[in-house]
Parts: C-alpha cells; sequence; structure tokens
C-alpha cells in the first residue's frame, strides 16, 4: 500500500547549485559575470572588482529559491 501522508522530495538544480550560496543571514550570493574572459583589455581595478561575490537581487530571488528548495 502507497503512503500518500507525506510531499514528495523537490530536487534541487544541480547547476543552480554550484552557482549560489546562502550567507549566515540567509541571503543568497552570487559570482559577477565578465570575468571568464577577454580580460586584457580591462584595467585591474574593474577585475578586481567583478571578482567579489554580490547579493542576489530580489526580483530573481523566486526563481533561485524555486531552483534550491532546501538551501534556505
Amino acid at each position: 500500500m502507497k503512503n500518500n501522508l507525506f510531499m514528495p522530495k523537490l530536487k534541487t538544480r544541480k547547476a543552480a547549485a554550484k552557482r549560489f550560496r546562502a550567507t549566515g543571514s540567509g541571503k543568497i550570493i552570487r559570482r559577477k559575470a565578465f570575468k571568464n574572459h577577454l580580460l586584457e583589455h580591462k584595467t585591474s581595478n574593474k577585475k578586481r572588482n567583478l571578482s567579489k561575490m554580490v547579493v542576489v537581487h530580489e526580483g530573481d530571488m523566486d526563481n533561485v529559491v524555486g531552483m534550491l528548495p532546501y538551501l534556505l
């Protein structure tokens, strides 16, 4: 007999799991774009700033949380 008392487990999107992390305060952080190639013409200051992590924009938060159901 099948037990229908519990919801099924939700699957995590593995591609998103590799790109996002949660902070201790519950914010989700991500890496900045434009730091993979074509770096010769970019200044050191620009490349240094692109290396920093940033908080995910609140407009994108629902999508990210949907892809990572057990992150928070």
